[in-house]
């Protein structure tokens, strides 16, 4: 005779409905983001390397050899022969490169109103105010992976759309661990059943490298839906904190004519926040700023500082600080979770880790496709043998 005990036995069917549960998540979610996410590992493997690919392709901005004792040219002289370089546009922005400091870069437009991806850069020595080179906007093989990674071409819908899909992918991990633990009581882990079914082995395959790349995974995913949130956070610190900084000049007409100092503008900037240094300036009528500001973004200068900016609005006419402050915890966020996500952070050895883990996260997804073909076949190949061994029967009864 067999006893069963009532409180274990309903334990037990509880824990059967609830791994079930997590089946269902896990299954779906996996298979709605699979090829999205299969795209954005594969586009995003070059754009891991995407300054080491620059440098071997030639097209990195480099600074001749000068004295370190050479002092920097004014800013003013540098938008001077920005605008000799090309007389019918206008500056936009202007930026530094954070690999070669020597070099200030020049955004400029037919218009300040032109669209974001409409412009030419300049690129002039800061040293002595000449120009080094006028390279058109890459629209290369690094361009088209940058997109397809972005937004697949189709703007804030395709963000959003991306974004949608890293949700699902972040469920899909979760969905996997509440699986693995369950599963993985019976056997070792890393167990590879290597005497088994092939998709037996393939399921260990995905098993050990989904739970090896956990945590890779569920950072990578996190900030990439952080980041297709960057047009949506730039409207509320557009709609928010900027429109509180420049809220006296709301009704004032828009600056015309000769603009003040930049140069006097950046040292106002570096005498407001001792410690930090500019990284980025958007002219008036940009959307980074007002009809009557410059709006210089100063960084500091250690690995996560350099990543936090606060915007210095100067007064394009007067030259004067009108008001400068840190930006909200929003933005912040997006800040840091850009280059985390393409492992930015700690030079080529993390970066050639996170290439590793890409590679990894690719062969799950494509075991993980497998295993759900490979289940839908055999789930089929059994129903036919049911059928035809129902159909015997019935033959074998009318005879």
């Amino acid at each position: 005779m067999v006893y069963f005990h009532p409180i274990s036995d309903r334990k037990y069917m509880a824990n059967v409905k609830n791994v079930k549960r997590w089946f269902v998540v896990h299954k779906w979610t996996s298979l709605i983001c699979t090829l999205f996410l299969l795209m954005l590992c594969l586009t995003g493997l070059p754009l891991v390397f995407y300054h080491e690919i620059e440098e071997l392709q030639g097209k990195t901005h480099t600074a001749p050899p000068m004295p370190e004792s050479t002092p920097p040219a004014s800013l003013d002289d540098i938008i001077r022969a920005g605008q000799q370089e090309r007389p019918n546009d206008v500056v936009r922005y202007v930026y530094w490169d954070e690999e070669e400091p020597n070099l200030v870069i020049l955004n400029m437009a037919d218009s300040v109103n032109a669209p974001p991806d409409v412009y030419k850069l300049v690129v002039l020595d800061a040293r002595t105010a000449k120009v080094l080179q006028a390279p058109p906007p890459d629209k290369g093989f690094l361009y088209i992976m940058l997109k397809l990674h972005t937004d697949m071409f189709a703007g804030i819908i395709g963000k959003l759309f991306l974004g949608l899909m890293g949700l699902l992918f972040v469920a899909a991990i979760v969905s996997g661990v509440m699986l693995y633990g369950p599963i993985m009581r019976r056997f070792n882990f890393g167990m590879i059943r290597r005497d088994r079914s092939t998709r037996l082995r393939w399921l260990d395959m995905h098993n050990l490298l989904g739970i090896v790349t956990l945590a890779w995974a569920l950072v990578v995913g996190i900030t990439g839906v952080i980041n297709t949130l960057s047009d949506v956070m730039l409207v509320m610190w557009q709609s928010g904190q900027l429109a509180e900084m420049v809220a006296p000049y709301k009704d004032k007409p828009p600056v015309t004519g000769e603009l003040s100092s930049l140069e006097s503008a950046i040292r106002t900037s570096r005498a407001a926040a001792p410690g930090m240094q500019p990284s980025l300036v958007a002219f008036p009528g940009t959307p980074f700023t007002s009809q009557h500001h410059y709006a210089v973004f100063m960084k500091g200068t250690t690995p996560l500082t350099s990543r936090l900016v606060k915007p210095a609005m100067i007064d394009a006419q007067s030259g004067a600080l009108t008001d400068m402050r840190s930006m909200p915890w929003y933005v912040n966020t997006l800040f840091i979770a850009e280059p985390l996500h393409f492992g930015d952070y700690g030079g080529l050895p993390l970066k050639i880790l996170w290439a590793l883990f890409d590679i990894a996260t690719i062969v799950v997804l494509i075991s993980g496709l497998y295993l759900w073909f490979a289940r839908r076949k055999a789930s089929e190949a059994r129903i036919n043998r049911i059928l035809q061994s129902e159909a015997v029967t019935q033959a074998a009864l009318l005879n």
